[in-house]
């Protein structure tokens, strides 16, 4: 007798899509990109565009309290794109999917445009470039350590040097990354060369 009822599949989890990556790796850009191709953004608009950033920061400011074990708000983030700096990464429970677009900068453009970014708010950095450089590096690894061992999540290095120059190749991986639906001419048409202004 052929059994009556058949199982359910349980249904699979939607992803949550992190842009991540170091403070002023191109991070902002990442998420107005996604937008533009059509994903939702998840996003507060606390934090308002100034002089460093004025096409804004698209801030969720509840992401900066995962190590205080905040992540409730990680529900309503599913299918969405959600900005989380990479120091924050290990702190995302194991309960969702990940996808993460890990912004790559050249390191001498990251230190300049913090310190640029500091001087806006008559501040002094604590550490020397060089010091942060290294401390930066570091930090890098071991986040990369962590991602490389979750089998909730994956990730794709995206070089925000390269995909100033030649955007194509970086778009049309990460459409494949994240299902293949993106309209990557409306991606590409985000790119301004004016915002690029910490060069090496």
């Amino acid at each position: 007798m052929k059994n009556l009822f058949k199982k359910r599949r349980r249904p699979q989890p939607t992803p949550i899509i992190l842009v991540s990556g170091l403070p002023r790796s191109g991070t902002s850009m990442m998420m107005k990109m996604l937008v533009a191709a059509g994903i939702s953004p998840l996003t507060d608009h606390i934090r308002t565009p100034d002089q460093d950033n004025p096409k804004g920061y698209y801030e969720f400011e509840r992401v900066k309290k995962l190590r205080e074990g905040d992540t409730n708000w990680l529900e309503q983030a599913q299918g969405k794109a959600t900005k989380v700096i990479a120091m924050l990464l290990p702190h995302l429970p194991s309960d969702y999917e990940y996808r993460v677009l890990f912004m790559r900068r050249n390191m001498q453009e990251i230190l300049a445009s913090q310190t640029r970014m500091l001087e806006h708010r008559s501040e002094e950095s604590a550490a020397s470039d060089d010091e942060m450089s290294e401390l930066f590096y570091k930090h890098i690894k071991q986040v990369e350590a962590w991602m490389d061992v979750q089998p909730n999540l994956r990730y794709l290095d995206i070089d925000y040097n390269q995909l100033l120059k030649d955007p194509y190749p970086q778009l049309s991986q990460i459409n494949q990354f994240l299902g293949g639906d993106l309209e990557i001419e409306k991606m590409a048409a985000v790119i301004d060369p004016e915002l690029y202004r910490q060069r090496k």
